[in-house]
């Protein structure tokens, strides 16, 4: 039978090299691959390029690869909650690309379909069309973006089996199922693992095929921004 669990986040990501360039899951601190990221930040690997929504915080996520000095250029859409990242930023420090949150996520699911580029109305007349093609299509202009596939994708589920197959859990699905089809390698961390067949053929929200490695680990769930009743 086949089997894509490996013993741990270590042994997920041995083999991501300098300069890889990933595709990352998870919105804020919200249904990000945790262990994954912490897993590489002691695998010490350098001039990353991390393709994600956001850049975590300063101490969790993605923030804690930028406060190790392992991230070269950053492809984000928003990115207000971490300090390191704006000091790197305007110090020229970091490379960053910023782009439309809805346009990353079509071209996360653009590099996931093979489809190299598409035109989207996002961003045309702004920054973000500067150096790229435009067209006029029915009275109207657009930005042609180009598909993003990454050596590796890092993804964090809730339930998995041993075939790969995967289901989020709620707002913890956000960018997860787009950046699992974008990386060549995809590595899912789930809190919990299940046999083949328990998972009912319609709840499954990414198949197996997209996926290589899966490792089962508790995580943290930190919350980015605690806002409670009086």
């Amino acid at each position: 039978m086949i089997n894509k669990v490996v013993k741990s986040a270590e042994e997920a990501v041995k083999d991501i090299s300098d300069g890889a360039t990933l595709v990352v899951g998870g919105f804020g601190l919200c249904g990000i691959p945790e262990n994954l990221i912490n897993a590489l930040v002691q695998l010490n690997v350098k001039n990353l390029t991390c393709v994600s929504n956001n850049a975590g915080v300063d101490d969790w996520g993605l923030g804690q690869l930028l406060q190790t000095r392992q991230v070269r250029k950053m492809v984000s859409s928003y990115v207000g909650e971490n300090a390191e990242f704006e000091r790197q930023f305007l110090g020229g420090e970091l490379e960053v690309e910023f782009c439309p949150q809805g346009t990353l996520a079509e071209r996360m699911r653009a590099g996931g379909a093979g489809i190299p580029a598409f035109f989207t109305p996002a961003g045309y007349g702004t920054v973000v069309a500067e150096g790229k093609e435009t067209r006029e299509f029915d009275g109207k202009m657009y930005v042609m973006e180009r598909g993003i596939v990454g050596d590796y994708s890092l993804v964090a589920a809730w339930k998995g089996d041993r075939l790969g197959n995967l289901v989020y859990r709620k707002s913890a699905r956000n960018f997860n199922p787009m950046a699992a089809t974008a990386g060549r390698i995809c590595i899912a961390e789930v809190e919990e693992l299940v046999e083949p067949g328990e998972i009912e053929p319609d709840h499954v929200h990414t198949p197996g095929v997209f996926v290589h490695r899966l490792v089962v680990a508790k995580r943290v769930k930190r919350i980015e921004q605690r806002t409670v009743r009086k």
